[in-house]
């Protein structure tokens, strides 16, 4: 069966038969985990604190940062 073929037979599937084939793949496909439970509560409480206000930077004020850090390690 192509993978054509297995694409237009994917709305047919049950939600069941498409949790069972999303666990097959997972398995099948090495080095692709799922996030950890702690990786994805660090993403929860960042997100909260961004609803709350926490400041924000863009990448070059995050580089500016780091630079300054890696600058004044070396001192």
């Amino acid at each position: 069966m192509s993978l054509n073929e297995i694409l237009e037979q994917l709305p047919k599937l049950t939600e069941d038969e498409k949790r069972q084939l999303r666990n097959v793949l997972n398995q099948e496909l090495p080095g692709e985990e799922e996030e950890s439970q702690e990786f994805l509560a660090e993403l929860d409480q960042r997100v909260c604190a961004l609803d709350q206000g926490a400041p924000t930077y863009s990448v070059d004020e995050a580089r500016q940062t780091v630079r300054d850090m890696v600058a004044r390690a070396r001192r």
